[in-house]
């Protein structure tokens, strides 16, 4: 199983932009590199929840777009998504392993139910849930793609 790496400052990033859209679920995408046994996030990118609910969201799909052309522009892969809980724990609810359509992506999702953020990483494929590992590195250990 690949691990997933991401700069601390992009998670203190992520659980800002979640606590700033509470009570409402935050949302984005995630993109970077990969290798056999890596997949290492260069960016993440925050989207509008269309929905906004404390229960669901739908990403703004012009934003998804000007997202996906970013990626491209700068050579990176899509990697997956990231979604926050603001009152469940850190793992997929029913809905959110019926929706996961992508089994090459990772599904990170932020809980905001405790006084401290849980970020963990999830893979889905037909149903099935694995955690990932996710590993937290400063910004030099990410760029050498560690």
């Amino acid at each position: 199983m690949k691990k997933i790496v991401i700069k601390k400052q992009d998670v203190e990033s992520i659980v800002a932009y979640a606590k700033k859209n509470l009570p409402n679920e935050a949302c984005g995408l995630i993109a970077g590199t990969e290798t056999e046994d890596a997949r290492v996030i260069l960016k993440v990118y925050y989207l509008t929840n269309l929905d906004a609910s404390r229960e669901h969201f739908s990403m703004d799909p012009k934003e998804q777009l000007m997202a996906v052309k970013d990626m491209r522009a700068n050579g990176w892969k899509p990697l997956g998504n990231w979604h926050s809980h603001p009152e469940t724990p850190s793992r997929p609810s029913e809905e959110d392993i019926r929706l996961a359509y992508d089994p090459k992506a990772s599904y990170l999702i932020l809980s905001l139910m405790e006084k401290d953020p849980v970020l963990n990483s999830f893979h889905v494929e037909n149903g099935e849930v694995r955690k990932e590992i996710l590993e937290y590195c400063s910004p030099g250990e990410r760029e050498k793609g560690v």
